[in-house]
């Protein structure tokens, strides 16, 4: 017979070890598909009341004034308020100065928006190379035009132009071009659109300068740095690298420029006295006030604000789809 050992006093008795039984783990509820496709709007959807209430209704508002044959009249309440339809937009279809007054609007926009991101975009490959002065200098003396009023800039570029007294005339006659003596850039009418293009450049561009500028200061500089130890040149670097790096900016910026000289107003109508002679250099913004204020036919000029609302979203999305067909991320 085996003896089995009496256990020590004061030492515990072990017996077999048993394992825990394995408890489940508790499976956190998933929300719902109606829920996860609902909470991005819940957060979206503050913005979306502001929205409404700062944009929204003064749009609807534009939209059934240009259904009502609106006037002076109306508005004193001395004629009853008349229902014409579409009669408006008829109007301003079938009249030909409406259709001249929108190329105008177009090729003018155009050149400024192509001119302001070239002049804008160049400076600010240039001010990655200029030492810190230079560099400080350009920025303040941008920011300055920037900042001026339009229609101080406006006046000043007047001053600058003036047939007798003005400074680039004297200048141009100075060096021997005597065919500039009195001569009046506002005369003729591409003359006096190239006058108010060079203006609206001039406090335009700063913003693409700073905007730019900004994301080239973000782009890596072993890339750059690289690409010039391969020797590639400056204009090299600018197209292969740092465009393809800024298009997300580059988008922003084409965007402003077009929506801001689409609807260009004040340089217009202070540099050509209204519109030029004979309404040669109207835009459609000068042209809608025409109509809306000077000539009381407010129905006419929102219906006319209608039309530029449309264009200025057509425009946008064309060119958002262009981006995105060519592989874009927006």
């Amino acid at each position: 017979m085996t003896s089995v050992a009496p256990a020590q006093s004061g030492s515990p008795l072990v017996g077999p070890s048993v394992s825990p039984a394995p408890v489940a783990p508790r499976k956190t509820p998933r929300p719902s598909v109606f829920k996860r496709g609902l909470e991005p709007w819940l957060y979206l959807a503050p913005a979306f009341i502001v929205l409404a209430a700062l944009l929204g209704y003064p749009i609807f508002q534009l939209i059934n004034v240009s259904l009502y044959d609106y006037r002076q009249a109306q508005v004193s309440g001395t004629a009853p308020l008349r229902f014409t339809g579409l009669e408006n937009y008829q109007k301003l279809f079938s009249d030909p100065q409406f259709w001249t007054v929108l190329s105008n609007t177009v090729v003018f926009a155009s050149v400024c928006v192509i001119l302001t991101l070239l002049v804008g975009g160049v400076l600010a490959v240039l001010a990655t190379r200029l030492r810190s002065w230079v560099r400080t200098t350009l920025f303040v003396v941008s920011l300055g035009a920037w900042a001026t009023p339009a229609v101080t800039g406006s006046a000043v570029w007047l001053f600058l132009f003036e047939p007798t007294l003005g400074l680039v005339n004297k200048t141009l006659t100075a060096i021997g071009l005597t065919q500039f003596a009195g001569h009046s850039w506002t005369y003729e009418k591409w003359s006096g659109f190239g006058l108010v293009a060079s203006e609206v450049v001039w406090c335009s561009f700063p913003f693409v300068l700073v905007t730019v500028y900004a994301g080239i200061q973000a782009i890596p500089t072993d890339v750059i740095e690289a690409a010039r130890i391969d020797g590639a040149s400056m204009p090299r670097i600018a197209r292969s690298i740092m465009l393809p790096m800024l298009r997300p900016i580059v988008i922003i910026v084409t965007i402003q420029s077009i929506i801001w000289n689409f609807k260009i107003f004040s340089q217009i109508y202070i540099m050509t006295n209204g519109g030029g002679i004979a309404g040669q250099n109207l835009v459609l913004n000068v042209y809608g006030y025409q109509q809306a204020f000077a000539a009381s036919l407010y129905g006419l000029g929102s219906a006319l604000g209608v039309i530029m609302t449309a264009l200025l979203m057509i425009i946008t999305l064309v060119y958002l789809r262009i981006l995105k067909r060519t592989g874009e991320a927006l």
